[in-house]
This record gives C-alpha cells, structure tokens and sequence, in this order.
C-alpha cells in the first residue's frame, strides 16, 4: 500500500512515516535494518551525521530496488568544522550516502551554531538553490530559533522534527502555533517514549482503553504504538520511528489501516498527557 504524505511549504511531498537510524543504529552499521525497513515498505530514510552511519544507510538505499525517485533521503547537519560551510557538509555526507542529492537537509540542533544561526540558515538555502537539497528544513528548534532564521529567509524551514508526546504536548504549543502560521510540518521523534520509557504513567490506562477500542472497530489486532501513531497522525505530524525488528516495522507502517481516532479519544490522551511533563530526549 502507498504511503500518505504531507506537502511541504514548498510543495515537495514527505511521506508520513520516517525510519530513523539513529537510536539502536547510532554509530553501528545500518544497513541490514534499513534494507528491512525498505523491504517492508517505509520509503523514507531520516538520518544524521551524528548517527556515523550514513555510508551504511546510503548502501542500503542503493542497494534496494526502490527507484530513487520514490525514496525520501534525510540527513541532518551536525557541527561545522572551522571555515566550513553547510553545503561542503552536505556534499561530504552525499559522498558518503553515495547519492546525488538529498530530499531534506535539516539543521540538527541550534545549540551547534549558536550566533550564527542566521547565516548558516542563509548556506542551506544555496544547498536548496543549487538541488543537493529538494527541501531543507531544521531540528530541536524552539520559538526563538524559528524567528531568528523566518526574519530574512528566502526559504522558511519545510520542517522542524522535534520530540513529541502527549508528555510534552502542553508545553510545545507556542512553537506549533508558529509551525501553523509559517506552514512548517511539524515532524516528531520519540513518540512512543511513554510507552518504553515511562510505563506506569497516567498515559497507560487512557491508551490501553482506546487499544481496545479501535481492535474492537477494525475487528484485527491494535497495539499501543499504533495508537499514539495515529494520535500524531491525527495532528498531521510527521512520524519519525525505528526499530531493528521486521515485524514492528510493519507494524508502525500498519497504523495508516487502523481506525481514526475520535475527537473525545484525542482529547483524553492530552488530558492524560498534561498531567505529567517529561521529556526523554
């Protein structure tokens, strides 16, 4: 089944759902997972410099037999060295995935360029003008991030993949109110982090009850990831997961034929949510 996508501001589209290399994958070699992931349907890649694994993730890429043109290669800039622009980073990362261009090029946190955001945001932009990027977007920003790269840009970010969970919900507001007012897709890694890594939390009952709920409806089996997949989904945010097992890859893939949820559903999630804040990453 062909995957959803999301139209980008500047009318590229994403695919929904993003396997991730890093977390388990970072600095291992990628390849075995991403060709399973390609195998069992996700088409979009999202990796990292950082992760030190974009020549495995490259390999992967070129050795499946989806047609570039149907991938969605993702990378995000890591530190400049000294005298190094964006664009001569993303031409070592290309050498290294073994590919022409990327789909999106991400700044990956602002904490790295910190008092030259402005400027670095300007180098992406060639990186877009010149075709080694589609799309370029960033990562981990928060309000005054954004405003400091939008006054002045000719191309505001098409994304901004921060961590997003019903534990964080409440505070994000402010910079999802800006992602609205710019037309920036809001992407989302750690999304299943209450489920992992804060079992026990007020989350738990309110997802087990709409698990069951939504398996009832559709008449087949619903997880708990499933559900606040389709939670994400149900903002039109972009999903960012991974996993090293076959079968949760299709899983996670599977959320787009599970039942949509109701407004009263996604209303006690974040009820559920704003009763604690935590973040994980």
């Amino acid at each position: 089944m062909a995957i959803s996508t999301l139209t980008l501001n500047d009318g590229n589209q994403a695919p929904w759902i993003a396997f991730g290399t890093g977390t388990a994958l970072f600095k291992q070699d990628a390849q075995n997972a991403v060709q399973t992931a390609i195998a069992s349907g996700f088409t979009h890649i999202d990796g990292a410099q950082i992760y030190g694994n974009e020549d495995s993730m490259g390999a992967a890429v070129r050795a499946s037999n989806t047609p570039r043109s149907e991938m969605f290669v993702v990378t995000k800039l890591h530190r400049l060295q000294p005298g190094q622009t964006a664009k001569a980073s993303l031409q070592a990362s290309l050498e290294k995935l073994g590919l022409e261009y990327l789909d999106l090029y991400l700044i990956h946190a602002p904490s790295h360029h910190a008092g030259r955001l402005k400027a670095v945001w300007k180098e992406m932009e060639e990186c877009k003008k010149e075709g080694l990027a589609k799309s370029i977007g960033v990562s981990n920003f928060g309000v005054e991030h954004l405003q400091e790269i939008l006054e002045g840009a000719e191309f505001p970010p098409a994304v901004n993949q921060i961590e997003i969970h019903p534990y964080v919900w409440r505070s994000l507001q402010p910079v999802i109110a800006l992602h609205k007012e710019h037309n920036i897709v809001t992407s989302s890694y750690g999304g299943l982090s209450p489920l992992f890594r804060a079992q026990g939390g007020p989350l738990d009952p309110v997802i087990e009850r709409i698990r069951g709920r939504l398996e009832s409806t559709r008449g087949q089996p619903v997880s708990s990831s499933q559900v606040l997949n389709k939670w994400l989904q149900y903002h039109g945010i972009l999903v960012v997961t991974t996993s090293t097992k076959a079968d949760r890859m299709k899983e996670y893939l599977d959320t787009a034929n599970v039942p949509e949820l109701t407004d009263e559903e996604v209303e006690l999630i974040e009820s559920a949510g704003a009763q604690r804040h935590q973040k994980f990453f």
